[in-house]
């Protein structure tokens, strides 16, 4: 009787640890995934949607040495920033089209260029290419009330069209979309 227990017990061992392992999840990223929708409402059909991931200030300096000044940065971390259009808008004077596009930016102490770039599903900005931009425009990049602790964004949508602010340390930068 102990030797068929022991033979049973030894057949389904590959099986339980299947299940366990299974179970296991992995621990949140040390920059999560976020999303921010332009609504004018939340009964409207949206304008726009954008989905990046949240890094942390931690202590640092952020603008000019975790994110250098000057350079294409992905607008988060991990993966590019995403950006979808769910009706036509005016970005700059460029009609963006429904659609899926990368959201780059190059910070810079006053001003900012915000990058609308067809390459989608890419990670960071390693393989950025200018030949893909869709429109830029720069914006002036402004002081904020208070640190912020965690990367933000978050659409202030009016009958116009939206404005999609990006903040992050003392620093904030407004991005106009019209409606077409």
């Amino acid at each position: 009787m102990k030797k068929l227990l022991l033979i049973f017990f030894i057949a389904f061992l590959p099986f339980t640890f299947q299940t366990l392992q299974a179970q296991s999840f992995p621990n949140m990223d040390a920059s999560p995934m976020d999303l921010a929708m332009a609504r004018p409402d939340k009964t409207s059909p949206p304008l726009a949607r954008v989905i990046y991931s949240r890094p942390q200030k931690k202590g640092r300096d952020i603008f000019g040495d975790v994110v250098p000044y000057g350079e294409v940065w992905r607008t988060g971390a991990n993966e590019a920033t995403e950006l979808d259009i769910y009706t036509s808008l005016k970005f700059g004077n460029t009609i963006l089209k429904p659609g899926s596009y990368t959201l780059y930016t190059i910070p810079d102490q006053q001003n900012w260029t915000i990058i609308i770039n067809s390459d989608t599903n890419v990670w960071g900005a390693y393989s950025y290419k200018k030949e893909k931009d869709v429109a830029r425009i720069t914006v002036e990049c402004k002081e904020a009330a208070a640190p912020i602790e965690s990367l933000s964004m978050i659409f202030k949508t009016d009958s116009k069209g939206t404005i999609l602010m990006i903040g992050w340390d003392d620093h904030y930068v407004e991005i106009p979309f019209k409606k077409v």
